[in-house]
């Protein structure tokens, strides 16, 4: 072998094991990642987690206690002042001490003891009648009228469905279940057909709120977008959110970038910075910080990038000023904290600056970045979104509000795996988008879809599909 050829071949050993410590670096980063530092669901931790998980929570250690509060008022179950049932105990006839006859002694006092508890569910038969009458004069048969939500000869009223409705769309029991529930609390075996029937009668009805929500949060001044996968016929659909402190409205869509019903949307809108979301025209944008926050502690813990504890450190401060000045965090403090932000970026940028390039993947195209370097491009181009919610009240540190409002409909799909088809996939995204808004505004749920059933929803309309 000439030196030519050594050389050669040494320089091409060299990049092909630059190339596989790249490789292996990326490979351990990936393993570290969990729920703690990156955007993984709990569930994927596994069921032998680590023992540090515990210990490297974001939430920074709290002075207080853990536990109740001196001067928290609780929640104990206290007596009431008129109880629906007496029951008496009589007093032995003779004393227990010395046998004397106590049976002619007046009590001096009453010992009080109440069981707080509910009364046998049962099925309660109500039987409606007209009466027919024959007219002398035409010979014609004239009836009364039956209540319109009385249709058939015997049927399910409006009560016994919407406790069908609420425990399948806001407690999520799939419908064999809930059909043998029903028949163990109260003797009636209502089937799945009729609980499905029952969920497409109720979409029907609630439709004008669902328009109305959907117009609301589209307007409303900060609204929170999300998605995430829905199995559907089993196939991967999406399931969108928008939504605020007292409205939610959710939308399936066949493709996770349909997102053209929200062309119209105004305001400020939070996520997490899927890229699609920027192509929203007339809208401002605010970054998912919480998101930021996993990130950092991922590029702490295993990249080991000395930048990145310092940025963690920097949003948390932001944060609690954001708290400590609920009506906007003072100007010359924004402007110290922006100082401060550009610093640590530069820091950031100065210490990616000086790491050897990683190897590039042909012969075209920019060199590929680290981890670390794009986030702090991220930070850099988008620094008024991840900002904003210093110069702006109203805007929330992170995109909470939407994932909450998500994890009820991923809970869904863990008990009953997905949707057979679209259109009661739709359905249930409207009801479910009915209940959210209901309970946002504080009302009881059972009584609001017993109400719709029976076609009353026009005072949900007219009072609670504002922000």
């Amino acid at each position: 072998m000439s030196p030519e050829e050594k050389d050669q071949k040494i320089e091409r050993l060299e990049q092909e094991n630059q190339a596989l410590r790249e490789r292996i670096a990326e490979l351990e980063r990936r393993l570290g990642l969990d729920s703690q530092t990156s955007s993984k669901p709990p569930s994927s931790d596994g069921l032998k987690k680590k023992d540090k998980i515990r210990t490297r929570s974001l939430r920074e250690k709290g002075k207080r206690p853990s536990g109740g509060q001196i001067g928290h008022p609780g929640q104990t179950l206290e007596q009431v002042t008129r109880p629906d049932k007496i029951v008496e105990h009589p007093t032995p006839c003779k004393c227990s001490a010395c046998g004397c006859d106590i049976s002619v002694v007046e009590a001096g006092k009453i010992i009080k003891r109440q069981v707080f508890d509910i009364p046998d569910p049962q099925i309660i038969v109500t039987e409606h009648q007209v009466e027919v009458k024959e007219c002398p004069g035409c010979k014609a048969h004239i009836q009364g009228n039956f209540p319109e939500s009385v249709k058939a000869p015997v049927q399910y009223g409006a009560r016994i469905r919407g406790v069908a409705a609420y425990l399948h769309h806001q407690h999520f029991i799939p419908e064999d279940r809930l059909s043998e529930a029903l028949f163990d609390l109260f003797g009636c075996r209502i089937t799945p057909g009729t609980i499905a029937n029952t969920t497409l009668a109720l979409a029907q009805i609630i439709e004008p709120v669902v328009i109305e929500i959907a117009q609301a949060v589209k307007t409303a001044s900060v609204k929170h977008l999300d998605e995430t996968g829905f199995r559907i016929g089993g196939k991967t659909n999406w399931l969108h959110v928008v939504s605020t402190e007292s409205l939610t409205w959710y939308r399936v869509a066949p493709q996770r970038k349909d997102i053209e019903v929200l062309a119209d949307i105004k305001g400020v809108v939070v996520h997490d910075h899927w890229n699609p979301y920027y192509q929203l025209d007339a809208v401002n944008h605010a970054l998912c910080n919480a998101h930021h926050l996993r990130e950092l502690k991922a590029l702490e813990e295993i990249e080991q990038e000395p930048w990145a504890k310092a940025m963690k450190r920097f949003l948390l401060l932001a944060c609690n000023y954001q708290h400590r000045y609920p009506k906007g965090v003072p100007k010359n403090i924004v402007a110290r904290l922006n100082q401060l932000y550009e610093q640590i970026l530069q820091r950031g940028l100065d210490y990616h600056e000086f790491q050897p390039p990683l190897t590039r993947k042909g012969n075209r195209g920019r060199l590929k970045r680290r981890t670390g370097h794009n986030l702090l491009l991220r930070f850099q181009n988008f620094r008024n979104d991840v900002l904003r919610f210093l110069t702006e009240p109203d805007v929330p540190f992170t995109n909470n509000q939407a994932e909450r409002d998500l994890r009820m409909m991923k809970c869904k799909q863990k008990i009953s795996g997905g949707f057979r088809s679209f259109d009661f996939a739709v359905s249930f995204a409207n009801i479910r988008s009915f209940l959210s808004t209901a309970s946002k505004h504080g009302l009881n749920l059972l009584e609001v879809i017993t109400d719709a059933l029976q076609g009353n929803v026009s005072v949900f309309i007219s009072s609670n599909t504002t922000t």
